[in-house]
């Protein structure tokens, strides 16, 4: 499967263009440790973005506490929502902080994960204010 980010998507989720948020992959393998690509005979629908998961276990989990498995900022860059920016993310650039899913561009993890803590207060500041707001419009 081939995912491409949407930056004129004005949902508070990070979505190609068919809707697929994470690029497809399931968000509660990130808490294992092992992030892997759902499948679409999986699939739920959360804040506007659609979720593949590897199972109907790991699916129903989902469906229990949405808010719990998704990625903070939608899925988009942590170190860029604390900068006022919506940046796509690599799904396998992230870190569970305090028991929640965190993304950030691949470029950015390093210096992302220097100050993970400071990033996240801003971030949490910040995406009030530009959580509807379509990427390339910041």
């Amino acid at each position: 499967m081939t995912f491409a980010f949407n930056p004129s998507s004005n949902l508070p989720v990070n979505v190609d263009n068919k809707g697929v948020a994470l690029r497809g992959y399931d968000p509660i393998s990130y808490f294992s440790g092992k992030p892997a690509q759902g499948d679409s005979d999986y699939a739920f629908s959360y804040e506007g973005g659609t979720y593949y998961f590897v199972s109907k276990a790991n699916l129903e989990k989902f469906k229990s506490n949405p808010a719990q498995y998704a990625p903070r900022f939608g899925g988009f860059c942590a170190q860029a929502v604390a900068k006022e920016k919506k940046v796509d993310s690599d799904p396998l650039s992230y870190k569970i902080v305090d028991g929640y899913l965190f993304l950030t561009a691949k470029s950015a993890y390093k210096d992302w994960t220097v100050n993970v803590d400071g990033y996240v207060k801003q971030a949490y500041v910040r995406w009030p204010d530009i959580k509807n707001v379509p990427p390339k419009g910041l």
